[in-house]
C-alpha cells in the first residue's frame, strides 16, 4: 500500500505512518526517524526510576526533554500501567506515577505477551531456544537451575 498524504504543502502528513513528509522539487525527503513505542516506554521508565517519589505527568514530560506531547506521555504511562510496569496513585484530579519494573522487566513482559498470543507455545519456545547463542543458552540453563532450586518441593508449604 502506498503513502496516503493528509493535507498538502511542504509539511504533509503520511496517513500510514503519521510522520511528516517534506516535499522539495520532485521528490520527498525521508521523514525523521520516529522512536518506537518500546524505546519511548524504556525512556519513560528510566525517568520514573530516577524520581525520588511518585511524580505527575508534567514532570515526566519535562525530564524527557519536552518534545513529546503531554497526551503522548499519558498514553505511554497508561500502557505501562496496563502492563504492570508502573503504579499510579490518584492525587486530586490526576495521577502520580512510580516505576515498578525496570527495562529488563518490561522486556520480559513483552516476551510473555508474544508467547501468550501464540497457539503453539512449545513451537515458539523451541524456536527461541534453538536460536540462542551458546553463551545465552548457558545463561538460560543456569537461570532455570536457580529457579528450580528455589521452588518448593511438591507437598512442601
Amino acid at each position: 500500500m502506498g503513502r496516503r498524504l493528509l493535507a498538502g504543502g511542504p509539511g504533509a502528513v503520511d496517513g500510514r505512518t503519521g510522520g511528516v513528509v517534506e516535499r522539495n522539487g520532485g521528490g520527498a525527503d525521508p521523514a525523521p526517524r520516529r522512536r518506537g513505542l518500546g524505546e519511548l516506554e524504556a525512556q519513560v521508565l528510566g525517568v520514573l526510576r530516577g524520581a525520588a517519589e511518585p511524580v505527575p505527568v508534567a514532570w515526566v514530560q519535562e525530564r524527557l526533554g519536552g518534545d513529546l506531547a503531554y497526551t503522548t506521555v499519558i498514553t505511554i504511562l497508561t500502557r505501562l500501567h496496563a502492563k504492570g510496569a508502573v503504579a499510579r496513585e490518584r492525587v486530586g484530579r490526576s495521577f502520580v506515577w512510580t516505576a515498578v519494573a525496570d527495562e529488563a522487566g518490561l522486556a520480559a513482559l513483552r516476551m510473555r505477551r508474544v508467547l501468550d498470543a501464540e497457539a503453539d507455545r512449545e513451537a515458539v519456545l523451541a524456536s527461541f531456544v534453538t536460536a540462542l547463542s551458546p553463551n545465552d543458552e548457558r545463561l538460560l540453563r543456569e537461570l532455570l537451575a536457580e529457579v528450580s532450586e528455589e521452588a518448593p518441593e511438591e507437598g512442601e508449604d
